[in-house]
């Protein structure tokens, strides 16, 4: 070897020298193809301890290494970059994945550069590959890929140097209806994800100077022209060493569409509550204080709705019985509903009304209330006095009633199914009996006297026991009781041990 062939040597070892410690990889290749030196970066990242673990030749390192772009295309013999760097060609940034056919958990990214030394005739010297492991980078990104298009929450992601979108999730293609293709590339003004934003202007501000966007309504236009309501908030992200602004989305088209069918629910309540022909009226669940009346309250009670608004009916005083109030809202409490509570209801001019009260828990624009319907039945209680007025007056002679008229009159008596008042036929005397018998008769005090050959007053004394037993007050009520329990007549006894 002479002088001139030991000079490059020399050169190469001081190369050496200088980027030994630097955190980038470097491989030096002779013209020749041969791979003659590496720092102790570059074996690391090829997870080699020396040179020869290269491959000593580009044909060596192929078999050692496969390439494969982010694509997931295979490089072919003549595009790894070390066939390059030996074509004398300059690139940068090329990214390739690295594997080991002999080593299925390897895998590495690389991102490489090429450098090619010349000597003082120009002629290449030495060649460089440059190489940095970005493994934890692309790691990263694909997480986040996979986070991003796996998550259900519409989202898209815009370039801030050209405000278009470099990725889209299938969220927000869902929500949307759009086509990836009609999303990826296009700019912020074509798919304008800020329409009819509530602060437009400062949030375009904010998108331009890469600023966090705060939460807001807006409108998006859909591909098949109609729009969607979203609320719409952007965070400044990087995404591949660019700066970007991630947007996400929350569909409110839902709750839209159900705050529209609830407000013509509530306007189909209002009419409905308004025009209804009996007295309604709406309080607050909490204390009952009354927060709106119909126009049949105000007919009924004389009461106008500005009077009546914010207070309740105890201080109205429309209940004849003050205890009514509390048990209203104590059967409220325990039930959430009443039915026809019967009650006495007091007019703004003094006038009693008859009613019977029904109440349910609703809800009305978001607070519980109270809606309650109030009957006025005070005319059938008229009619039923004197229904029950004219039979006290044909009572006297009762034994051609039939049992299905005594029925009637009972159901009269007492409505709504409440169960006969008084004793049962066990806790009479047998004396009672008779005396109950002929009072179904139609005999009076004196008529039963003689029958039974009674002193008058004994009669009496037997009858005002009877009506204490079975709960009456009057002879009518006494016969009603008799024929529900099968009491005709008087039936005389077969035997008689004395007494009275």
């Amino acid at each position: 070897m002479n002088k001139n062939e030991a000079r490059p040597q020399a050169d190469r070892r001081q190369l050496q020298q200088i980027v030994a410690g630097l955190t980038e990889g470097i491989v030096l290749i002779d013209p020749d193809g041969s791979i003659v030196w590496a720092n102790e970066t570059a074996l690391a990242i090829h997870g080699v301890e020396d040179v020869n673990g290269l491959g000593g030749t580009p044909r060596g390192f192929r078999k050692t290494f496969k390439l494969i772009y982010r694509n997931n295309h295979p490089l072919q013999a003549d595009q790894y970059p070390i066939a390059r760097v030996l074509a004398g060609e300059l690139f940068s940034d090329v990214i390739v994945e690295v594997t080991k056919p002999a080593d299925e958990d390897f895998r590495h990214v690389h991102q490489v550069r090429s450098l090619v030394l010349v000597d003082a005739a120009g002629e290449p010297e030495s060649l460089a590959l440059v190489i940095q492991d970005v493994t934890e980078r692309f790691s990263a990104e694909e997480r986040f890929e996979k986070t991003f298009n796996a998550n259900p929450a519409p989202a898209v992601i815009c370039r801030l140097a050209d405000l278009r979108y470099v990725k889209v999730n299938q969220g927000f293609l869902e929500m949307t209806g759009h086509a990836r293709e009609n999303v990826i590339g296009r700019s912020a003004y074509e798919v304008d994800v800020l329409e009819g934003a509530e602060r437009r202007e400062h949030a375009i501000e904010n998108l331009n100077e890469g600023r966090t966007i705060g939460q807001m309504e807006a409108m998006l236009q859909l591909p098949d022209g109609t729009t969607k309501l979203v609320i719409v908030a952007g965070q400044p992200i990087e995404i591949g060493e660019e700066n970007c602004m991630l947007f996400t989305f929350m569909d409110m088209e839902p709750r839209r569409k159900a705050e529209d069918a609830l407000r013509h629910t509530e306007e189909r309540f209002s009419k409905a509550f308004r025009l209804a022909p009996v007295p309604m009226t709406v309080s607050s669940l909490d204390d009952f204080a009354l927060m709106d009346v119909n126009d049949a309250f105000a007919e009924t009670t004389g009461y106008a709705a500005e009077e009546v608004v914010a207070r309740t009916f105890d201080e109205l005083g429309l209940w004849t019985v003050r205890e009514a109030s509390a048990d209203l809202q104590a059967a409220m409490e325990k039930h959430s509903s009443v039915r026809n509570y019967e009650i006495q209801l007091q007019t703004k001019s003094g006038a009693t009304i008859d009613c019977l009260v029904s109440a349910e828990a609703v809800t009305i624009h978001g607070q519980r209330c109270v809606l309650s319907v109030i009957q006025d039945i005070t005319e059938r209680k008229r009619s039923e006095v004197e229904l029950l007025a004219a039979i006290e007056a044909v009572m006297k002679d009762t034994s051609w009633f039939s049992r299905t008229v005594i029925e009637k009159l009972a159901q009269i008596r007492q409505p709504n199914g409440v169960a006969a008042s008084g004793g049962e036929l066990s806790e009479l005397t047998s004396r009672e009996r008779e005396v109950l018998g002929l009072i179904c008769q139609g005999y009076d005090n004196e008529e039963i006297a003689r029958t039974l050959n009674l002193a008058p007053n004994t009669v009496r004394n037997h009858v005002s026991t009877l009506y204490s037993k079975i709960g009456v007050h009057r002879r009518s009520a006494a016969i009603v009781w008799a024929r529900e329990r099968g009491i005709v007549g008087y039936e005389k006894p077969r035997r008689r041990k004395g007494g009275t």
